[in-house]
This record gives structure tokens, sequence and C-alpha cells, in this order.
């Protein structure tokens, strides 16, 4: 009831390599509209970067708030002209003089409106935690505990999902958002790492390795031309 509610988690794959352990999902597009971006990593990035600067040329012609509609259209526009060969699958959430709204917007440009959406791998995880918790009129920290945990639910139940839980908050009363970046790092092993002594034996001194022979060679270039 106070507003709209992102999450994300923090993991970014390649292939079965864990490529970033923190990376940000949640796209910002307009001060009062944000995006969580799954799919490619640049696509997600490079897409909502387009439309947000569309967005900000939009305000300083028009001379008010951007509408979450319009953002919405101007994605899912874009998306259907490259047929999902553009692999962003969007949750896209904010508030203006209508209301508050969230959409899921999916990579061939099909959009949906409802009170809570998720997408992604770890999407069926977070989904099972929203039918469950989910009820209407839910104040903000209820709000954010759910949103919390339905993360949790990827994080741990999904390969592709993993690290961080990241919250942005959208309020209708202001019409601005919060970012909680690392609002909570349930993998966080510094505690862990902190308790362990590396031997001494495997910390080599200096001048452990011997120098056999030193060779400096003086080139007539400039550093642009080596």
């Amino acid at each position: 009831k106070d507003g709209v509610f992102l999450g994300a988690d923090t993991r970014a794959t390649g292939g079965s390599e864990v490529a970033d352990k923190n990376c940000a999902k949640i796209h910002y597009l307009a001060p009062n509209i944000y995006c969580c971006g799954a799919g490619t990593a640049a696509d997600t990035e490079q897409t909502t970067a387009l439309i947000s600067s569309q967005l900000e040329l939009l305000r300083l012609s028009t001379g008010t708030q951007s509408r979450v509609v319009a953002a919405v259209t101007l994605l899912k526009r874009m998306l259907f002209r490259y047929q999902g060969h553009v692999s962003a699958a969007l949750v896209l959430g904010g508030v203006d003089v209508a209301g508050a709204h969230l959409y899921q917007i999916y990579p061939q440009g099909s959009t949906g409106k409802l009170p809570y959406v998720t997408m992604g791998s770890g999407s069926l995880a977070a989904m099972s935690v929203f039918e469950t918790g989910y009820r209407d009129d839910m104040d903000e920290a209820d709000a954010v505990d759910l949103v919390k945990d339905a993360i949790f639910g990827g994080i741990f139940n999904d390969l592709g999902s993993g690290s961080n839980c990241d919250i942005t908050i959208i309020r209708s009363a202001t019409g601005l958002a919060e970012e909680r970046r690392n609002f909570r790092t349930p993998n966080d092993v510094g505690q862990l790492r902190a308790l362990y002594a590396r031997p001494a034996s495997l910390v080599p001194p200096p001048g452990a390795t011997a120098i056999l022979e030193t060779q400096v060679e003086i080139f007539d270039a400039q550093p642009m031309d080596l």
C-alpha cells in the first residue's frame, strides 16, 4: 500500500562460472521508476540505459514526471523490434500520478501488470514465496521482508542466483526511490576467513626467489608506440 518494492540477487554468471559476485541488477530508469533485469547482463544494462536517456529527454521536453506506462511502452517496443534477440527479461516498478505500478516485460516485448511478479532463473522459487506470503495492503516492513525472502528463495535454490540481496523502495508518498544496496549478505565469508590463519610456511619472505640474471633494454620510442 506504500509503493513498489523491487528486489534482486547479485550473481552474474558466464555459463557455469560465476563472473561477478556483486552485480547490480536493479537499474535506474527515472527518479520514480526502477527496473530489475534478468537475462544477459550487457543487454539489460544497455537497454535500461537507453530507455533512461529517452525518458530524461521526454521529461525535459514536457516538464512533467515520467509516467510508468511510458517507460513500459518504450521498452516493449524496443524489445519487440529485436524479436527476443536482446535477452532482457525485466521487472519494472514505479509510481506516478496514476498510482503505483508493477510490470513484467519479456524479451519478446510482451508485458503483464500484476500485484507481484518474478523473472529470471530463480523466478520459480521466488514466486512460491510470493504466492505463500503475499496479501493486499501490506505495510512497508512486511513488504520488504517478503521481497527479501523471495530473493533468498532464488539465492538458495537456483545455481544461477546467489550472493547478496538488493532492495529498492519507491514510495507513493514522495515518488522517489530508496536504494538499499547489499541489504542482506547471507553468503558473506568475511568472518569465516578472519578465523583462518595462513601458515607461515606458505608466505615466502622477500628474497626467497633468487635472481639469476638482470637485463635492461632502453628503446628510443614513445610509450604509445610500444
